[in-house]
């Protein structure tokens, strides 16, 4: 058995799903402030996914829901799947995002399973709390390790596919190290970069 793992959001799906909640509940200009902080080294992911999330107290999940239904998934993003899972990959999905969209991505797209945050919510409206699996910029690599012992899947039979910092920690588990269309820190990790927004070119590392 071999393993196959994603990021979601701007590597299997077209942005961010944070930011197009924001969008929809007018508080766009707040939760784009609060990623400046962030790249700016002045918050830790952590305490921006908490600081993002909790501008969205006050929306509808029924709201969440509709746009997570919406969403658009990068060239190639089914393709690659489905050349993977024809190779004998199990194909896992880790998103510091939200159960919302990527349960949405998983019917749309066909991975085996996914780990990510949950949006706390009361009486059908978001509370502003957020909890879950993914909250750190370590959880992606300590949960690719027990996957990995789960399945009896090796170091060299694993490949990690990500575009942000936050998927640095799946880099010390996976052989191959798949930086797409992604930030510079997660680039010189890298030893597979695809430039091109085509998840299909990763087909001729496999």
């Amino acid at each position: 058995m071999k393993l196959a793992v994603f990021d979601f959001d701007s590597t299997l799906m077209d942005g961010e799903t944070i930011n197009l909640l924001a969008k929809a509940y007018g508080r766009e200009a707040e939760v784009s402030a609060i990623t400046k902080e962030a790249m700016e080294g002045k918050l830790d992911f952590y305490h921006s996914l908490k600081k993002r999330v909790a501008t969205l107290k006050g929306m509808s999940l029924g709201d969440v829901h509709s746009v997570c239904s919406k969403l658009v998934y990068n060239k190639g993003a089914k393709e690659i799947i489905e050349f993977l899972k024809e190779r004998d990959y199990k194909v896992v999905v880790f998103s510091g995002g939200f159960d919302e969209g990527v349960s949405a991505g998983k019917e749309a797209l066909g991975y085996d399973m996914h780990f990510s945050n949950t949006l706390h919510h009361a009486n059908g409206i978001l509370t502003g709390s957020v909890g879950g699996e993914m909250m750190f910029s370590y959880s992606k690599g300590r949960m690719l390790e027990k996957i990995q012992q789960l399945l009896g899947v090796s170091y060299e039979d694993t490949i990690a596919v990500g575009d942000g910092a936050n998927d640095l920690s799946m880099f010390y588990h996976s052989a191959k190290k798949v930086a797409f269309c992604a930030k510079e820190k997660l680039r010189s990790a890298a030893n597979i970069v695809i430039d091109t927004k085509d998840l299909s070119l990763i087909k001729k590392y496999i």
